[in-house]
């Protein structure tokens, strides 16, 4: 006997169903299901890793949904074609524009008209395995509505109703000419994940196990059963239904594809030849004095492939997106595999220079790919939103959504739910979470656990790590994708439901932006970059203060004292290359050229570290070891490297120079790369690729080490072209913070949030190289900080009489509303204030803004310091203009230490304009052995040293292998700390303290790089 089921819900039915696609289509094949239908609840979010699941194990899928209708009736609506999927696309997308964001409302009229194509099941027996009361009327309604499409779905599941529930049905099948059939309504793979299941529902019910009970299934039978056991539960007429229905549903989702709009093609155009014209134009642009032979030559093929693909609308369709933006000055740049386009960069979608770079279009494009391109276009984070609306505008929001994100567990989350879901204490529960790594995995939640020091060894405990472990990496809910926007010319609910996102004016596809691929899906990644806000935020200071007009293409190329600056590493604020990592690579790297910042921008990731490709490169760029290549084939790949693959389309070239791979299966071995630790796809390329190396007379060891680097790329590697992208960033972000500091600092404030440091470590980093920043004033400070000349006079174009200095803005000041700033700048526009009286007046300030001010140190230019000021500011009182203001006279109060007014900076801004909090207990430390980070920086290797300081920043990257990185800052230094595993979990109280701690070491000088390594680790201050 065989049987297809008809009625499963995967983890994508967000906390109902518990098991995976690839898990249930892995256990109806071993079974040996005919069928599986994955019938999501009004959702369609799982079909593409259902069809990923099916073709692995060669299970026909069944696509479907459930809904519940709005008198109760629920129903199993599967697709028999095409036609029958737009409509579920189109009822599903109904059903979730009437409710709020993970909320649907279906209703019976939803089924009225013609459905063809579609099949539905009334799920006759309830979760208590009794038929409703309604159940005959609900059957006869549908079999009006759905004739010949239409059954009772028996559901049985061992209770005692069983006999009596296939007997009302009987009864109500012959009533209504509706004839039945068997169905599981699945939630799980198998009877051990029931647990979990009612783990998830009582989440999903936002109530404790206990309190839930009466919710919870009876029993665990809706896992995916044999169908021997069916056989003694169900009828064989019943089962054999299971097959008809199932041979009625013919569809081939690999037929579904996306046609880009044609909107900005002129009429009576070809899109192939508008294409054509615009790429001619640009790229009479890019070389004014004509185009070089190779690039024109690679303009024509990849014209013609994409001719031949039918992407022309696609890339049409980015260009008149990326045009826009240019239209209104905001900086945009493509990254991501399409910067090896000459196309693209023709069109002026990416920025790197064809002849600088080593591309490989097959990485973006390939004939053997049956994937559409990836496009990546990075806009100004603070004007993005501008370019959304364009698209909403130009193409509407019935073809124009926003690509879904599937979110996860992750081990904090998961103890939470888990833990409210088995009733613990609330102050336990968020003890056990905080202990949790944020992005950790299941494995490493023991060891967090038994470091909180609670008795895990107890019932609860041990219920509550289960549980949780299980629950990491499971769908918790669909999210907004960052910026993957899918525009159809049709509209997009015939082609996947759309639903309304949790941001107003926000509608996302189901589909997940990484499922798109797998259909054909096309897709452009409109994404915000706060350093490229931060760059236009530079050019636009440094034209209104020093008379200069720049734009990206006007920075000069390798520049000296800009490299200069990168190999000391003193990168604080520079895009890409200012983390702790990449600060202790560059005195290793040195670079000289802009090749060189390429190679630095892509080497600090998983891909190159867990691949153990980033010692062996520092040892040949050193002169340390020799490169070597086994032939003059791999040579020509890897010489610009040393010998070292760090780019994922030298991983590609290889396979086709060493291994005899087509251009294509070197494209899908790439592909693999990123998914081999979700779907196990890298040993089919792993045998294919040893064998091609051994017919052509590589070592085995050599084709083993290759290897070994694709499987580090799995983790995570930069495509060249993608490095090239952040490398031109980095060094115009580079070159503009060692000629224009301060504009610089200025506007990285303005792009906040942006960069790895927060606001009052840049303002440190700052003051360290001599550039003074000023509080806040009501009667100098624009919104935005701003440049000043020395004294405060304001700074005027081409005024060269002292270093300028950076004035924060009001945005700073936490709390204050932007609303209140306009007004102050608008009534300041007029006249300077007089007094805090008259600026209250005059900007209409109220006691929400005034307090503000006062504690940010605003208000000090018109009552005086902080204490008076906020007197002051207390006793202002709403006067009409009439009759003035009247305003007691402050009393002698004392002026604040500077203890207190550090404390008030900083609890009023989150940053101090000047001093370091470690400066004030300095001279506490006095004759107890303490040196200043500056002074240990400067100390002899191995010397042992003393130091105190603030925890800037605290990593453990996963590639570490438990060593955990401090960077510790006082008022003279930044300072690098290596804290060895077994010290950590020693000192861990210590490492995640808020205050200054005190750590003993070796001072240790490599390679220009300076690390503490860490011998004790203790707070300075006990509580």
């Amino acid at each position: 006997m065989t049987y297809a089921e008809l009625h499963c819900l995967s983890s994508l039915s967000f906390l109902r169903g518990v098991a995976s696609a690839r898990v249930l289509f892995e256990r109806a094949a071993a079974l040996g299901y005919h069928a599986l239908a994955i019938t999501d609840e009004c959702s369609f979010a799982g079909i593409v890793r259902a069809l990923e699941a099916s073709r692995a194990t060669g299970l026909p899928l069944i696509v479907g949904t459930e809904l519940a209708l709005e008198d109760g009736a629920r129903l199993v609506l599967l697709a028999e074609d095409r036609a029958g999927y737009a409509t579920l696309c189109r009822l599903i997308t109904a059903a979730r524009a009437r409710a709020p964001k993970g909320r649907y409302e279906a209703r019976w009229s939803d089924l009225e008209g013609d459905h063809v194509g579609v099949l539905a099941l009334l799920c006759a027996v309830d979760r208590h395995g009794a038929v409703p009361a309604a159940c005959r009327g609900w059957a006869a309604r549908l079999a009006t509505m759905l004739p010949g499409g239409a059954w009772l779905g028996v559901e049985l599941h061992r209770g005692d109703r069983d006999a009596e529930a296939l007997a009302t049905c009987t009864g109500i099948g012959a009533a209504t000419g509706l004839p039945l059939v068997a169905a599981g309504d699945v939630h799980m793979a198998t009877r051990s994940q029931r647990a979990l299941q009612d783990t998830v529902t009582t989440i999903r019910l936002g109530k404790s196990v206990t309190a839930a009970a009466g919710e919870l299934f009876p029993n665990g039978e809706r896992h995916l059963r044999a169908p021997t056991d069916l056989a003694a539960l169900y009828p064989p007429a019943l089962i054999a239904e299971t097959l008809r229905i199932a041979a009625r549903c013919r569809l081939d989702l690999g037929t579904l594809g996306c046609r880009p709009p044609l909107d900005s093609v002129p009429a009576g155009v070809a899109p192939a030849a508008w294409l054509r014209a615009l790429v001619a134009e640009g790229a009479a642009r890019r070389w004014p004095n004509g185009v070089p032979a190779p690039q024109a030559a690679q303009i024509d093929h990849e014209l013609a492939l994409i001719a031949d693909l039918g992407y022309e609308a696609f890339f049409l369709t980015v260009h008149d997106i990326v045009a826009f933006a240019r239209s209104r000055q905001i900086l945009c740049q493509g990254r991501g595999s399409a910067a090896n386009s000459v196309v693209c960069y023709a069109l002026g979608i990416t920025e790197v220079d064809p002849e600088r770079g080593h591309l490989l279009f097959e990485r973006f494009l390939s004939k053997e790919r049956h994937e559409p391109p990836d496009i990546d276009v990075d806009f100004e984070h603070e004007r993005r939103e501008e370019v959304i609306q364009f698209i909403y505008a130009r193409y509407g929001r019935d073809r124009a959504a926003l690509t879904a994100a599937i979110t996860t567990y992750r081990p904090r989350s998961a103890v939470r739910d888990v833990g409210r879901a088995l009733d613990l204490d609330p102050d336990l529960i968020d003890r056990l979470a905080r202990a949790m790594d944020g992005w950790g995995d299941a494995a490493t939640m023991p060891t967090r656990l038994a470091e909180t020091g609670i008795d895990t060894d107890t019932p609860a405990m041990r219920r509550l790590l289960v549980l949780a472990m299980q629950l990491v990496g499971t769908p918790r809910h669909l999210s907004q994708h960052v910026g993957g926007f899918v525009i159809s010319a049709a509209p997009l609910a015939e082609l996947v439901p759309v639903e309304p996102a949790t941001m107003e004016g926000r509608t996302i596809i189901q589909y997940d932006k990484n499922d798109l691929s797998t259909l054909g899906l096309l897709k452009v990644d409109i994404l915000a970059l706060g350093m490229l806000s931060a760059l236009r935020r530079t050019f636009d200071l440094i034209r209104r203060h020093h008379g200069v007009s720049l734009s990206m293409a006007d920075i000069p190329a390798e520049d000296p004292a800009t490299y200069a600056m990168l190999r000391r590493a003193d990168t604080v604020g520079v895009f890409q290359v200012e983390s702790r990592a990449q600060m202790a690579m560059l005195p290793r790297m040195r670079p000289q050229c802009f090749y060189d910042l390429v190679v630095q921008t892509a080497i600090i990731r998983p891909g190159p570290i867990q691949g153990g490709m980033v010692h062996p490169y520092l040892r040949r760029r050193q002169g340390r070891e020799a490169p070597s290549y086994p032939s003059e084939a791999v040579k020509g790949v890897l010489e610009r490297t040393l010998g070292v693959p760090i780019f994922q389309e030298q991983v590609m070239q290889l396979a086709v120079v060493a291994a005899g791979f087509s251009a294509g299966e070197a494209d899908q071995l790439r592909r693999s790369m990123g998914a081999w630790e979700r779907h196990g796809t890298m040993e089919h390329f792993r045998t294919r690729l040893l064998a091609g190396m051994a017919e052509r007379g590589y070592a085995e060891h050599f084709a083993e080490q290759l290897f070994a680097s694709i499987r580090g790329f799995g983790a995570y590697g930069f495509p060249e072209s993608h490095a090239a992208s952040f490398a031109l960033l980095a060094y115009a972000s580079a070159w503009l913070r060692a000629h224009y500091p301060a504009a610089f600092l200025a506007a990285l404030l303005n792009a906040q949030p942006a960069g790895f440091y927060t606001r009052d470590q840049l303002l440190q980093d700052a003051r360290r190289h001599g550039i003074a920043t000023r509080p806040p004033d009501v009667n100098v400070s624009g919104w935005d900080s701003h440049l000043e000349g020395p004294g405060g006079r304001p700074l005027q174009p081409g005024d060269v009489r002292g270093a300028p200095v950076v004035r924060l803005g009001l945005r700073e000041i936490s709390g204050f509303r932007v609303d209140s700033a306009a007004r102050l700048l608008a009534a300041r526009s007029e006249m300077r204030f007089n007094d805090v009286a008259d600026l209250a007046r005059r900007a209409a300030l109220d006691q929400r803004d005034l307090p503000l001010l006062a504690d940010a140190g605003a208000l000090a230019g018109l009552a005086g310091h902080r204490h008076v000021s906020r007197w002051v500011a207390s006793g202002i009182e709403a006067t009409l203009p009439l009759f003035g203001s009247t305003v007691e006279a402050a009393p002698m109060l004392r002026p604040p230490t500077p203890g207190e007014d550090m404390a008030a900076n900083y609890a009023a801004m989150g940053l101090t304009p000047a001093g370091h909090p470690m400066a004030l207990v300095r001279p506490a430390l006095a004759g107890r052995g303490v040196a200043t980070l500056d002074e240990a920086r400067r100390a002899p290797h191995q010397r042992r040293m003393r130091v105190v300081g603030l925890i800037g920043l605290r990593q453990r990257p996963p590639a570490a292998r438990g060593v955990t990185f401090l960077t510790l800052e006082d008022e003279t230094a930044w300072l690098n700390v290596v804290v060895w595993p077994d010290l950590a979990e020693e000192c861990a109280i210590a490492l995640r303290s808020g205050g200054p701690v005190r750590v003993d070491g070796r001072i240790e000088h490599v390679d220009g790089v300076t690390h503490l390594i860490a011998a004790h680790v203790a707070r300075l201050y006990r509580d």
